[in-house]
């Protein structure tokens, strides 16, 4: 069966009609872990070769060891027709000076400043998640007030080590204020050092990157070594050159896991998955589930069953680290402030019984708080790729 999307749906304020097969309330394992080991998310990373791949001494020639990795922190002193005043940071941090950060520094900040979050990974173009990890870092406007007071400085670059192959160059932006200023409680950018409480691998583009809380992947750079202050308001990012928006948050969006292409009849059908929380948060994940001959102008949606918040985080998170200590959670009871966490994703589960035999084509699609149901508010693929997912399966 051919699937019909992308078609944008109505507010999903009304409550969820009845489907044709009612979910199960016997219980199903939840098949993922809040927290993805570093070795199995799934790796999206650009570079020929990869930085990743890099070995020996073309490691330390690019700066990408614990010893001797450093980054700079520099002004963009480059004059247009539309930059006309340069940036005049207190110092710079540079490599010929001698007071590029190195990561013994960054570490020690991280004693006064260190932050925590629990977030989701997500490319803007790949339907499925990448993977969700416990990030541990540095704010970045405290690495910037290293420079001292800094003045007309209006955009952020930054970017990290590509091969010294000036055509692959991975680079993102952001806007001072995004990056200097933070509602208290809030998840400011920041420079992540750690996943699931161990060094960030070379693979997950340690040993330091930029982690965007409430971005897409690709503002999140991997193996970062420069920023550059710079008085030019207009994104750099390299997402944006492809025709992406360099602005667009993460997505409120449901993921459906992989069924069996054949299931023998009487069998229970477990539609399993994950669901992100983007900016405007969750408010339920919904199935729908339809024969052939169904019109899919006319799918009804049943509500699945999220999966809880854990009795005990401890079990969940790297020893030595309690949830008062997370962005996202209450510092004094170490409860989610919301859940799931903004920018962080869960599992969810529907359990059908019954089915007769035919094909049928599973879809699940979130609502979210203001109540848009997938793929809305923005349906629009280059602000991420957000239409609902779908599977195809046969009883037999």
């Amino acid at each position: 069966m051919a699937d019909p999307w992308p078609w944008t749906s109505p507010r999903a304020d009304a409550a969820v009609p009845a489907a044709a097969v009612k979910p199960s309330p016997d219980p199903v394992a939840f098949p993922h872990r809040l927290l993805t080991p570093a070795a199995q998310f799934r790796d999206v990373s650009r570079g020929n070769p990869r930085p990743h791949s890099l070995k020996g001494d073309a490691l330390v020639q690019a700066r990408l060891t614990p010893q001797t990795w450093r980054m700079e922190v520099v002004a963009d002193r480059a004059v247009d027709a539309v930059v006309k005043v340069t940036p005049d940071p207190g110092r710079e941090l540079t490599l010929g000076g001698g007071t590029a950060l190195d990561l013994p520094a960054l570490l020690e900040l991280g004693k006064k400043h260190e932050v925590r979050l629990l977030k989701a990974m997500q490319c803007l173009n790949i339907p499925a998640p990448l993977g969700q990890g416990l990030w541990e870092g540095v704010p970045l406007r405290e690495v910037l007030r290293l420079c001292g007071p800094l003045r007309n400085v209006r955009r952020v670059y930054y970017w990290g080590f590509h091969n010294q192959d000036p055509k692959q160059v991975f680079r993102s932006s952001l806007s001072f204020t995004q990056a200097m200023e933070t509602a208290p409680g809030e998840m400011p950018p920041f420079l992540a050092y750690r996943l699931n409480g161990e060094p960030i691998s070379l693979i997950r583009g340690g040993p330091v990157r930029m982690i965007i809380p409430w971005a897409h992947g690709f503002k999140s750079i991997k193996w970062l070594q420069r920023i550059t202050l710079t008085n030019d308001h207009r994104a750099n990012d390299t997402y944006a050159e492809q025709n992406n928006d360099p602005e667009s948050h993460l997505k409120t969006a449901a993921y459906l896991d992989d069924l069996p292409a054949k299931i023998p009849e009487g069998n229970p059908v477990h539609l399993l998955g994950q669901v992100i929380s983007g900016l405007s948060g969750v408010k339920r994940v919904e199935y729908s589930l339809a024969r052939e001959a169904d019109d899919v102008r006319e799918l009804r949606w049943s509500e699945c069953q999220l999966e809880e918040p854990p009795a005990d985080w401890t079990a969940v998170l790297p020893a030595g680290v309690s949830p008062r200590q997370v962005l996202g959670f209450n510092p004094q009871t170490g409860g989610p402030l919301s859940w799931p966490l903004r920018y962080s994703m869960i599992s969810w589960m529907a359990t059908l019984k019954g089915l007769a035999r035919g094909k049928y084509t599973a879809r699940a699609r979130a609502v979210d708080l203001n109540g848009f149901a997938q793929p809305e508010p923005r349906p629009h693929p280059t602000s991420g790729r957000n239409a609902p997912d779908a599977r195809e399966f046969e009883v037999v």
